[in-house]
């Protein structure tokens, strides 16, 4: 019975604590609001409670710093930051053309060394090859 009690308890310890007085729980919520605190939660690595001055609060997980993420935020939070950062969105949509070209680059060799070493074993390969071209001009 003990460990039943217990279960019970912390259930409802748990429920009350997701609906405290405070606590937001979207993004949305968030907006407009001026933070107060940041204080480290030492729970989760890089967590922390995010404290309002109108006494809200959230807690965010650690700081995402995968890449998809990243160029998410940076694309569809532009119109926010590039007035505040110019130079570091030139040097990003530089450096996102240089990926895009470097990709390109990538394929087109893979395609080529995939037609390459299979000419040999494949003889009909050349003549589809000449068909495409002719085909594409």
């Amino acid at each position: 019975m003990a460990v039943e009690e217990k279960w019970k308890a912390n259930l409802e310890k748990v429920a009350f604590m997701k609906q405290f007085p405070g606590l937001l729980g979207n993004w949305e919520a968030l907006q407009g609001k001026t933070i107060e605190a940041v204080i480290a939660l030492r729970g989760k690595q890089g967590a922390a409670a995010i404290i309002f001055n109108d006494g809200t609060f959230t807690i965010a997980p650690p700081m995402m710093t995968e890449p998809y993420e990243i160029t998410e935020t940076l694309t569809v939070a532009r119109t926010h930051l590039e007035r505040t950062h110019q130079t570091a969105y030139a040097e990003y949509d530089r450096l996102v053309k240089r990926d895009q070209e470097a990709l390109k680059s990538a394929r087109i060799e893979k395609i080529v060394g995939a037609i390459r070493n299979n000419l040999e074993q494949i003889p009909e390969l050349k003549e589809r090859l000449k068909a495409l071209v002719k085909e594409w001009k």
